[in-house]
């Protein structure tokens, strides 16, 4: 245990309770695979996701069914009794709701993320006029919803610590921001288009504020676009929490252990994701 990293240790107590129960299960046959490892995850993690699986899908045999959508609608489906083993979310609230209710295990955080600023060729903007950029009233500021997607709701706490910085910046930002994505209805991208980069292509928004992962993706499916960082005094740190369902599989298990394992975690930090 003493040699165990940190990012290990803190997910130690999740994986424990799941190992009890899987002791009482029937050991699998040799000769049968795995069933695949269904997990539920945030979209903002998608393309790192994709490559921490395709390689542990190389090296075990273990096949992993990955779903991605907003963190909250992926709970509300995980509590409609959804069969899902794993749950990486991009906030630990949900994950911890999910846990309260029972069933899952409480979360811990496995990766971390910020906010920028994601903004048309038509916007001149640096982290030191960013506020003022977005207050202007000719600016169109586009978010994801809060509650459904947790990148709305860390916006919203961005506007909140505005509003320390500028009085009333709050009720402006509150007032005017457009919430384009991360609904049940919101407008959908074609298949394997980012919804940033799309969203801002259409002409919805002159600066979507978005996980700076997602910002970058964007960019670089829509070259045109500039990502511009948010300053400290407004920067919102986003924890990612994941969690097993109580009785998981050994092979979920083991896959959530991979995540914290350190090849997993540098595949992570390349896709521009901070380490716990």
């Amino acid at each position: 245990m003493t040699n165990m990293t940190p990012v290990a240790l803190g997910l130690a107590a999740l994986l424990a309770l799941a190992g009890c129960a899987n002791q009482v299960q029937a050991p699998m046959a040799v000769s049968q695979p795995a069933a695949p490892v269904q997990v539920f995850a945030a979209g903002s993690l998608r393309g790192a996701l994709n490559a921490v699986a395709s390689d542990y899908e190389a090296r075990t045999g273990q096949k992993i069914a990955l779903t991605y959508g907003p963190s909250g609608l992926l709970r509300e489906r995980l509590e409609k009794d959804e069969p899902a083993q794993l749950f990486a979310s991009a906030d630990t609230e949900h994950p911890q709701r999910l846990a309260s209710a029972g069933g899952w295990q409480s979360p811990n955080v496995f990766v971390r993320n910020g906010l920028c600023a994601l903004t048309s060729e038509k916007i001149s903007a640096t982290p030191a006029t960013l506020l003022e950029t977005l207050l202007r009233s000719d600016v169109r500021v586009g978010a994801s919803t809060p509650k459904s997607d947790p990148s709305g709701d860390y916006t919203w706490a961005l506007f909140r610590k505005a509003d320390s910085v500028q009085v009333g910046a709050y009720a402006r930002l509150d007032a005017k921001t457009l919430k384009l994505a991360g609904a049940a209805d919101s407008a959908k991208p074609p298949d394997g288009i980012s919804a940033y980069g799309w969203l801002m292509d259409q002409g919805r928004a002159d600066v979507f504020l978005t996980y700076c992962t997602n910002a970058v993706v964007a960019q670089k499916e829509v070259p045109r676009l500039k990502v511009v960082q948010v300053p400290p005094e407004l920067q919102v740190a986003a924890a990612y929490g994941l969690t097993l369902r109580l009785g998981a599989s050994p092979s979920a298990t083991a896959f959530a252990q991979a995540l914290l394992a350190p090849p997993a975690q540098e595949v992570f930090r390349r896709f521009g994701f901070s380490l716990p």
